[in-house]
């Protein structure tokens, strides 16, 4: 492993921040650490960088232990949300600071930064001030000035979150790409999943100080390994009494169920595919999500959300509809399990 923690241990007065962290990165991986906030994944970074210095266990990096080097040591680059440019400074002087720092000849300074700013695709931009730029443009002169000293580890702290929406899902394809082709180790903190899912090669899901699951976007989305896992991933709801869905008994050791909406198919009573599998609901809200619609449903009492396509049959509030539920995730004390709806099963079908 070329990151490797062990152990770590971190905290703040009576806030566990880290609780025994321990995991390892593959050399030139894009790493996504995703969870809540206060769930202890800035923590993490900043112990990585030697801005903050772990109560006990050990970092290392390339198979050297790190704890007693000085940040500045370490050969990391870190780009912080807020940017962190050097305002009275020009793009082409922010991205050489950290050169100028290093005591690099000028010619070799004006050739990376050249190159570093091809990179990011601001040429003609080299003396602009940040307040002359937009927020995508400043966060790219931010990685840039990061990249800058070939580090051997980028570090990014939440890098979209002071940028819009819609420039916010073009930075993230630029960034991912932009990695990809320098081959540098990343990790990223976020609390976005889509951006997570979307931008890393490996997500870490953090939770209260503690690292919750270690998989690929699809293998978390796909097998969560937690309680939390499941719940958090996706926009999911927790179900008690999930054997009062049709086609789902109570489960030994089981107590609760968590639904998401990809889960849930709603059609017209009249066009009802499954009878014994489904059952009846009312339509309470309709949400224009962009490309999709929610649903929210009332379902015997219990609320549920579900996802339609615009091209299917349209819906209308207080409508009666059909809902197929087709599969749940049900926790045990110490395990989630996949749980498909039996009903469809005995009828010699399978919903896709």
């Amino acid at each position: 492993m070329y990151v490797e923690l062990k152990n770590l241990n971190k905290r703040f007065g009576g806030f566990q921040a880290s609780d025994n962290i321990s995991f390892g990165i593959e050399k030139g991986k894009l790493i996504g650490l995703l969870g809540p906030s206060g769930s202890g994944k800035t923590t993490i970074l900043r112990m990585i960088a030697g801005l903050e210095t772990p109560d006990s266990g050990d970092i290392f990096i390339a198979g050297d232990r790190v704890n007693d080097l000085p940040a500045a040591k370490r050969g990391i680059g870190f780009v912080f949300q807020n940017y962190a440019l050097f305002r009275y400074m020009t793009v082409f002087d922010n991205i050489a600071f950290g050169l100028t720092v290093q005591k690099r000849d000028k010619e070799y300074i004006r050739g990376r930064v050249s190159e570093l700013i091809k990179l990011i695709g601001l040429e003609k931009m080299e003396k602009r001030h940040p307040h002359q730029l937009s927020g995508g443009q400043r966060q790219r002169v931010a990685f840039a000035r990061a990249l800058a000293p070939n580090p051997h580890l980028l570090l990014l702290d939440e890098p979209f979150a002071a940028i819009d929406a819609k420039v916010r899902k073009e930075l993230r394809s630029w960034l991912r790409e932009t990695i990809n082709k320098v081959g540098i180790t990343s990790i990223f903190v976020t609390h976005d999943q889509e951006e997570a899912v979307e931008v890393a090669d490996e997500i870490i899901i953090t939770n209260s100080g503690r690292v919750e699951q270690v998989g690929t976007p699809i293998e978390i989305y796909k097998n969560p390994k937690t309680h939390f896992a499941a719940k958090f991933i996706g926009e999911s709801i927790t179900l008690a009494d999930y054997d009062k869905l049709h086609g789902f008994e109570k489960v030994k050791g089981f107590d609760r169920a968590v639904l998401r909406p990809e889960f849930v198919h709603i059609t017209k009573v009249q066009k009802e595919l499954y009878p014994h599998a489904s059952q009846r609901g009312i339509v309470e809200n309709i949400f224009f999500k962009g490309n999709t619609l929610e649903l929210r449903v009332d379902l015997g009492g219990q609320k549920i959300t579900a996802y339609q396509s615009l091209d299917d049959a349209s819906f209308s509030v207080g409508e009666e509809v059909s809902v197929l539920i087709y599969r749940l995730y049900l926790l045990g004390e110490n395990e989630v399990r996949l749980e498909e709806n039996h009903s469809i099963k005995s009828e010699g079908s399978f919903f896709i």
